[in-house]
Parts: C-alpha cells; structure tokens; sequence
C-alpha cells in the first residue's frame, strides 16, 4: 500500500492539514499515538521500553515497522524521553526509568516520576527577582544530584574588566558539575542524533510529523516541578498573586522555548502541549480562568500568530470546561487550534467546536486493550457519523498505545479507510 513515499507524504499531509483547517479531507485522518505496542508488536526485533534510553536505533526499527504496517497519517512515536546514559550523569531526583542502575522498574515499564516540591512556599520572592540564578543555584542541584556543586556558583553582572566574580568556576563542586553538564550534553546531542534521524526516515517513507514541539501550560511548569501539586493548591488560597507573577515568568520562558519554530522551514509547525492540571474538580472555575487559562493565552497568542498550530491535550474530565475552552479559541481564526479529548461526548465536543478548532481523539484504549473488534468498528462508525462531516476531526486514542490486541487496531485502521472515505 505504500505507494511513492513523497507522494504519500504531500498526499498525509494534505489529509491532517485539511481536518485542522476545518475542511473535509478525502478520508478520516487516522493519528493513534504508538508508544510500547511497537515493542509489543514486533518481539523478534528485541526493543523495549529500556531500548528507548539506551538502544535508540533498535527503538526506532520497531516503531519505523509500525508506521510501515499500518500507516498512520502523520508519525505518531514520540518514544525517546531522554538517553539513559545522560540520566545517568544527572542523576535525577523525580524520576526513574528502566534501564538506570539500580532500578526496580523492568525493561518493559514506561519510565515513572516522583512528585517533589523544588521550591519552598517562602521562595517565590528569591525566584521571581532571578529566575535564573535560583534556577541554577537552588532548582537544579534539588532536581539533579549530579549538578549539587553549582550551589557554590554565583554570577553577578559587573561592568568593565571586574571578573572576580568568574573565581566560583575554581571551585571543586562547580567544576564536577560543570564536567557532568558537559558528559550530559555530549550524550544528548548523540540521542537528538538518533531522535531527528529516526524522523528523517519516517519523513523518507513519505510520513509528516504530527508535531514538531514539545511544551507546557505556565501553572503546570510550577505545579508539577517547583511547588507540587499539593504546594499549588495551597498557593491558589494563600497567595495566588505569587502563581500569577511566576507564570508570567514561564510565558515568557515557553515562548522563548518554542520561538524557533517561527523561524524554521518545516511544513508542519505544531506544538504539543499537555495540560496536566486542569481537568474538571482540579480547581475553582476562577482560578482555572486567571491562574491556569490566563498565562496559557498569552502562549497561544504567540504562537497562532506565528503560524504555529497549538494542540492542546486536555488531560482528566473536560465536561464542563471544554465549552470554556471554547470561548477562549474564538480570539483566534477558525482551524487555529487542535483541542485533544481522553475521553467525553465527542458529537457534543463536534458541534460545540464546530467553525472553531479541530477535535482529536475518540478511540478509548481500553477499547482497543479489552473490547472486541465489533466493538472497535461501531465506535469508529460513531465517530466518522458524528464529527468527520465537514473536517475538523482527527482520529486519535484517548492514551499512548500499550498492550493492545493487535485484530482491534487492525480494526480501527481499516473501519476508519473505508467507512471514513469521503
């Protein structure tokens, strides 16, 4: 089926392209995110989860054999987190992964995170007058007891040929740890390597990425690694102006983040952003408005203006605030924004972003691990009769793809080509 890879690409591309800018595309685009089903799928090649740390190129033949065998629309692996050996130099404090020494997490675990307050409630004012300086001195020794010695660095601004201020770099500490950033950096430009290479081939067998950006919402960057989610929650009582002056920060620092991408000449521009915090019951509705939404506005602004295509995953229960979501979007021209549902009423979800933003999503993956393939075509069948009329949906999987029967995605696959063809 695979046919000239280049035109197969401009032909996927059209496809996602056509559904995101509300206009109805030849068939259903179909983007299910592969994560360890590739391993699952494919056992003579030998890839795991550990693979995706530290055997980047045995990773990618597996999800390259996906990709091959069931063609999705667009590249939907986004298996390397980071390279082990790098890990390995840092030595990070909220997380594990398998394949670290030490671990009890087997070769086929997805890698597992500690939830762990870096900054202290009384900090926020040493933060917001130097967010890099505590960044380096504060954050980063708590995160990575590979860098501990840069809490003996200082730098101070000082004009002329004053560089006393350089003498810290002498020190024992902040010279192991600058020797850890460099073993790390080494070790990163090896996987990013890997990573755009494996990208590359994809590209060359005629598959668009689905995004090329990686960030995310301003309240999330604090809550899930400076304050916690239980410091958060006290900080929305306590002292909210101190959230609203720190996300202002992180506005600042995604954009920057994600700036290049205005600049880069890539045919698809598309920054995935996971919203971790702010499903339903998470928060009060003001809070959600000024302290989550706010910031994260001022984010998309940015970015739609610059041409790039937010896809915003709205982690956890959206009943009640996708409509919410909603009203923010219509700032912005029709087919600006990608909206991600796990899970909800997606014909409720069709007509409330009708004219607005495409949906993506729709397939539960418990479907797909525990129902029966006539249960996979009639829930494809309720999709492509609900949303597909008109572009503006995406078929997507409400979670990364794991322990899956492999009859239902075959299923899902061939329900979506023939009952989703226009």
């Amino acid at each position: 089926m695979m046919g000239d890879p280049k035109e197969k690409f401009d032909e996927r591309l059209a496809r996602v392209n056509d559904a995101i800018a509300l206009k109805e595309p030849d068939r259903l685009p179909l983007v299910p995110w592969a994560a360890g089903m590739p391993y699952q799928f494919y056992p003579e090649i030998g890839a795991t989860h550990k693979s995706s740390f530290y055997d980047f190129e045995k990773a990618a033949e597996a999800h390259i054999r996906w990709h091959v065998e069931f063609e999705p629309d667009a590249v939907s692996s986004d298996f390397l987190m980071f390279p082990g050996r790098a890990g390995e130099f840092l030595k990070p404090t909220m997380m594990d992964w398998p394949g670290r020494p030490g671990t009890p997490l087997p070769d086929m675990s997805i890698y597992q995170m500690f939830e762990i307050e870096y900054m202290k409630e009384d900090e926020y004012d040493e933060f917001l007058a130097d967010p890099t300086g505590f960044y380096m001195n504060k954050m980063a020794p708590r995160m990575y007891k590979g860098l501990a010695g840069f809490e003996e660095f200082r730098f101070s601004m000082a004009p002329g040929i004053f560089t006393a201020p350089l003498a810290y770099l002498a020190k024992p500490q902040v010279r192991e740890a600058l020797k850890t950033l460099i073993a790390y950096g080494e070790e990163q430009e090896r996987a990013d390597g890997a990573f755009f290479g494996f990208l590359g081939q994809l590209e060359a067998l005629g598959f668009p990425a689905f995004y090329t950006g990686v960030s995310g919402v301003p309240f999330d960057i604090l809550s899930d690694y400076f304050r916690g989610t239980t410091g958060a929650l006290f900080d929305q009582a306590e002292r909210p102006e101190k959230i609203r002056a720190a996300c202002e920060v992180f506005v600042r620092s995604v954009i920057g983040g994600l700036s290049w991408m205005k600049y880069a000449p890539l045919p698809v521009k598309r920054a995935f952003f996971p919203m971790h915090k702010g499903m339903d019951g998470f928060m009060s509705d003001e809070d959600y408005r000024d302290l989550y939404w706010a910031p994260y506005q001022k984010v998309l602004r940015y970015l739609i203006s610059n041409g790039i295509t937010p896809l915003i995953f709205t982690e956890g229960p959206y009943n009640t605030r996708y409509k919410f979501i909603r009203e923010q979007l219509e700032e912005f021209p029709p087919g600006s924004a990608i909206v991600y549902f796990e899970d909800g009423d997606f014909a409720e979800f069709k007509r409330t972003f009708e004219g607005v933003a495409c949906i993506y999503g729709g397939m539960p993956y418990m479907l797909l691990a525990r129902g029966t393939k006539e249960e996979v075509e009639d829930r494809v069948k309720y999709l492509v009769d609900n949303c597909a009329a008109g572009g503006g949906y995406i078929l997507g999987v409400s979670h990364p793809l794991e322990n899956i029967k492999r009859e239902n995605l075959e299923a899902m696959f061939d329900t979506a080509r023939t009952y989703g063809k226009r």
